[in-house]
């Protein structure tokens, strides 16, 4: 009964604001239109569409929100008027009470406002649909910003995503490509990450993280977590000073590079999925900021950091072959990618899925950013991946959501940007370090230690594996002068086997770099 009451409300929000009249107005059959006008009769929508599904998704509660902050970023496939509204859904969230907040924060701390803060500002500088950042000051004088989770959003959220779950089990039942997509699998993972969400803890730990990741590569800031003040309700880290990178206009005049902002975010996020396997999941407009500090000027700064993916090294390694694949245009090596990590059926024709390929992507090639969609490109490969049966992968979800992100930013910051010669040298170096020889030596080096341990095992090994081979049961006192020998055997071993695997590793090691230094 529960789902069915949320059901009805959201049914009831969207006729209230128009939303049905707006999503089949562009459907051009006689009985939709008269549809539209018999469900219409004695309604009066006043105000603009953009604003009406603005304050729809506001009022449907934070996983509409969600979906609103990603569309925001798609002025491609939305009309301006929307993506401007949808856009304020990014930090601009109606804030619950000051007195809540403060109450909320007394309640995590155990103590009063004036004892952790020498300052604290009332009015959020920031309101979202997780939460509100506060900025204040502590006892010592450091500048914080205070972040406060929303009362009350365990309970909304688990309505919405058993509602989700509903939803999946009927369209794996009614839908042809129900069991293809896994609905019920993309929900459970979408339950996860909003459930980490909510704990503000996880989030500062994902920050601090994403910190020490991003130290060493110069373009981006992460703010610094005091541990000592935050909880799984609240959290208190180091204030940044930056300018929002939707204001174009106010970067340019103080004189960034807008060109070479919009190449750095390409580097930082290729840099968090393939070298760390550890991204930044969440990258609308509304946290991502830009530093105008003369120490720090023209780098990104990161906020929010409720939602990150994880890859394993199978993931990494398969994205970046279909990435250099696709941008060398050997559409043979895609299909035959699909096929090996059993995306589609092993009976699949290789030579069909590459022309399918082909003829999706083959189009946007040599083509700048502004005039490349995304979206479509998704479209038609949705489209093609219906024919061959092709299993939609839960655990790539986030990375799928993110990349509409850059693609959002990219096109705001610079249309003429082009994607795949700022991504292909990237990737290239990456897989020459994993395949090449310097990913031959540093595996090896990581190696050694196992087979220090290994090697000096292997004669022990083998001839156990011998005896049990070729000798029967046989005689208890034999057996038992076999046992006292082989012991007398292991305790020499353990004296010069360590010494034996060092030598053979260094051996190999050594072998590798003088075949390199020949040129190989």
């Amino acid at each position: 009964m529960r789902h069915l009451a949320r059901l009805v409300f959201i049914v009831l929000t969207v006729f209230r604001h128009g939303l049905d009249e707006l999503a089949l107005s562009n459907l051009r059959q006689p009985w939709v239109r008269t549809l539209v006008r018999v469900i219409t009769v004695g309604r009066r929508l006043e105000r603009p569409r953009g604003e009406r599904l603005r304050l729809a998704m506001e009022g449907l509660g934070p996983i509409f929100v969600k979906f609103g902050q990603v569309l925001s970023t798609r002025r491609d496939l939305i009309p301006t008027d929307i993506a401007d509204e949808l856009a304020r859904l990014q930090d601009k969230v109606p804030p619950f009470a000051p007195e809540v907040s403060r109450a909320l924060i007394e309640k995590a701390f155990g103590r009063r406002i004036e004892e952790v803060f020498a300052h604290f500002e009332d009015t959020p500088v920031a309101s979202a649909s997780i939460a509100q950042v506060h900025f204040a000051t502590l006892q010592d004088g450091r500048e914080v910003a205070v972040k406060v989770l929303r009362p009350g959003m365990l309970a909304v959220i688990d309505d919405d995503l058993a509602l989700m779950r509903t939803l999946a089990r009927w369209v794996e039942r009614l839908s042809a490509d129900g069991k293809r997509l896994r609905p019920r699998e993309v929900v459970a993972e979408f339950d996860g990450y909003l459930h980490d969400e909510l704990d503000l803890v996880r989030e500062a730990a994902n920050a601090a993280q994403l910190r020490r990741n991003m130290a060493s590569l110069g373009l981006v800031l992460v703010p610094e977590m005091h541990w000592e003040y935050c909880t799984s309700s609240v959290i208190v880290m180091e204030r940044m000073h930056g300018v929002p990178i939707s204001r174009i206009d106010e970067l340019r005049a103080a004189g960034v590079d807008i060109p070479r902002l919009a190449r750095d975010g390409v580097t930082i996020f290729f840099t968090q999925v393939f070298r760390d396997g550890f991204f930044h999941a969440d990258m609308h407009p509304g946290n991502i900021q830009v530093s105008l500090a003369p120490e720090s000027f023209g780098r990104y700064i990161a906020l929010d950091f409720g939602i990150v993916g994880t890859l394993t090294e199978v993931d990494k390694d398969y994205l970046a072959q279909n990435f250099i694949a696709f941008f060398r245009r050997d559409y043979k090596r895609v299909a035959e990618l699909h096929v090996e990590s059993g995306w589609v059926p092993p009976e699949t024709r290789i030579e069909a899925l590459e022309g399918a390929i082909r003829a999706v992507c083959e189009p946007q090639f040599d083509r700048p950013l502004k005039d490349i969609s995304l979206g479509q490109v998704l479209l038609r490969l949705f489209q093609t991946s219906r024919r061959f049966n092709v299993e939609i992968q839960p655990q790539l979800v986030l990375l799928q959501k993110t990349l509409l992100n850059i693609e959002g930013l990219g096109r705001q910051l610079d249309p003429e940007l082009d994607l795949w010669v700022t991504a292909k040298p990237f990737l290239e170096r990456w897989m020459n370090d994993q395949v090449g020889w310097s990913g031959l030596v540093e595996h090896l080096s990581k190696e050694a230690p196992r087979y220090v341990q290994i090697l000096p095992e292997l004669p022990r090994l083998l001839h156990q594996a011998l005896k049990r081979q070729a000798a029967p049961a046989t005689d208890p006192r034999l057996v038992e002068a076999l046992l006292q020998e082989r012991r007398r055997r292991d305790r020499g071993w353990r004296r010069l086997g360590p010494w034996v695997g060092f030598v053979a590793g260094g051996a190999v090691v050594y072998a590798a770099m003088s075949w390199l230094q020949r040129g190989g």
